[in-house]
């Protein structure tokens, strides 16, 4: 099993936020989730990070893959990556 650490949109109709999840890459983007890591929220003014940085570690050290996105947000977090660009 592929893991991979994406966003999944949660929030209201036009108010979007975005949960940071561990999820099988073959399910679809607001399907099962194996954990939630973390939030953003883009609609604050800065954008919302939340992490829990030792769940991220502990999946990246798995193995684990993260989007472009996520690996954007975790960069900006101060988490780097195994194949940061």
């Amino acid at each position: 099993m592929a893991v991979r650490l994406r966003l999944t949109r949660v929030g209201a109709k036009k108010n979007p936020i975005w949960r940071i999840v561990a999820a099988d890459q073959r399910s679809p983007r607001d399907g099962r989730n194996i954990e939630i890591l973390g939030q953003y929220n883009p609609q604050t003014q800065p954008s919302t990070i939340t992490v829990d940085e030792d769940r991220v570690r502990d999946w990246l050290a798995k193995g684990a893959v993260p989007s472009d996105q996520v690996r954007k947000l975790l960069r900006t977090q101060g988490i780097e990556t195994a194949g940061s660009r």
